[in-house]
């Protein structure tokens, strides 16, 4: 089975990245901060690391370069990932040899696409779990309806975010230097 070491320091992130990769087969190990992750690696045995750019401690681009560097880890592939409103320094993920770069929050297809391209497939796939009623269950409990909720307005925030700064600095902008009243 293909093995998952997930690094944020989003509980939520983590909760649902989890949530994905495990739906499709996975095994995944999570960790809430890059020296963790660093002490996790060898019990972990991760095919795949994907770690945020700015965790606590070690930042995912320092984790990279750790795992791309020390030689002891040579087949494990790490995938960086940035928060919506974080900088993204992509010249550093670059140097430090990152084989792909996510946004957050997760989009599954995005997510299930890099962990099969880089960890492989695991050996239970949707298509076995799907055959399987009792994989399924009819009623998702309320923390996964939650998440699910929680993650569509953190998208649908994320798409109207710079349309919203720019009204509001144009509005601030406005009180700041009114126009003159008109000749009367």
């Amino acid at each position: 089975m293909s093995r998952i070491l997930l690094a944020d320091d989003s509980p939520h992130a983590q909760r649902m990245g989890e949530r994905i990769l495990r739906s499709e087969g996975y095994e995944v190990v999570t960790v809430s901060d890059g020296e963790t992750a660093l002490l996790r690696l060898k019990d972990a045995a991760p095919d795949l690391v994907i770690a945020d750019v700015s965790m606590p401690f070690v930042s995912g681009y320092e984790l990279c370069e750790y795992i791309k560097t020390s030689g002891k880890f040579p087949k494990v592939s790490v995938v960086l990932t940035v928060g919506a409103v974080e900088p993204l320094d992509a010249s550093r993920a670059e140097k430090v040899g990152s084989d792909g770069i996510l946004k957050k929050p997760f989009e599954a297809s995005l997510l299930l696409e890099a962990s099969e391209r880089l960890a492989g497939k695991p050996r239970a796939t949707s298509a076995s779990a799907a055959s399987d009623p009792a994989s399924h269950p009819v009623m998702m409990d309320r923390a996964e309806l939650r998440d699910q909720v929680h993650a569509a307005v953190t998208l649908a925030l994320d798409s109207a975010f710079t349309s919203i700064v720019d009204q509001i600095t144009d509005k601030v902008l406005a009180s700041l230097n009114p126009k003159p009243p008109a000749p009367g």
